[in-house]
């Protein structure tokens, strides 16, 4: 009620839900039409190529109720960019975590840097080199790419780090990129648990 009184009086256009699941979510659409409350247009959630358990049920139910995603975290916590892969980490926010003493830092960690998620990304690398394609514009254009999808949100620590990033506003990948990055989740499903 409290989200409807905002839209109603104008002080919100629309309003959203994070992280939630698709029973969540079409609990809370029901909801809002049994009550005729203002419904949830968009959902945010974490989306890339290590993190497809989107396109599970809630893509399903987001063209269906013609909800907009709004995907983080397109480059799996920075994780296909390829830092990770190297020899030598580069300084990063799980390098730091991998070392902390708060166990849920490193639980968070090895979630998104594991050896399930470094060998996807090794081929993911692989298939952007190929391409001749940053790895960064590669994993942020392939998230944007669903009709779905409303925009992606994305993150930089360094103003340089932006220009991968924004290469991918208008890249449409071909569909052999595409099809390369189907055959990776295929090899390793769901590296990201």
């Amino acid at each position: 009620k409290a989200f409807d009184r905002l839209v109603q009086s104008g002080k919100v256009r629309y309003i959203g839900t994070s992280n939630d699941t698709a029973y969540g979510t079409t609990k809370a659409l029901m909801t809002s039409e049994y009550k005729n409350y203002a419904r949830f247009e968009s959902i945010q959630n974490n989306f890339s190529l290590l993190n497809r358990r989107f396109l599970d049920e809630l893509s399903t139910l987001c063209k269906k109720e013609q909800i907009s995603l709004l995907p983080y975290s397109p480059l799996g916590g920075g994780v296909l960019s390829g830092k990770y892969n190297q020899a030598k980490i580069e300084e990063g926010r799980f390098s730091a975590y991998m070392k902390a003493s708060d166990k849920r830092q490193r639980l968070m960690a090895a979630r998104f840097v594991n050896e399930k998620t470094l060998a996807s990304t090794q081929k993911y690398l692989k298939i952007a080199h190929d391409a001749g394609l940053d790895p960064v514009t590669m994993a942020t254009a392939w998230s944007k790419q669903f009709n779905f999808v409303a925009s992606t949100i994305i993150g930089a620590t360094k103003p340089e780090q932006l220009d991968a990033t924004l290469a991918a506003m208008d890249l449409e990948l071909s569909s052999d990129i595409l099809e390369a990055c189907d055959k990776v989740h295929e090899e390793i499903l769901y590296p990201m648990g």
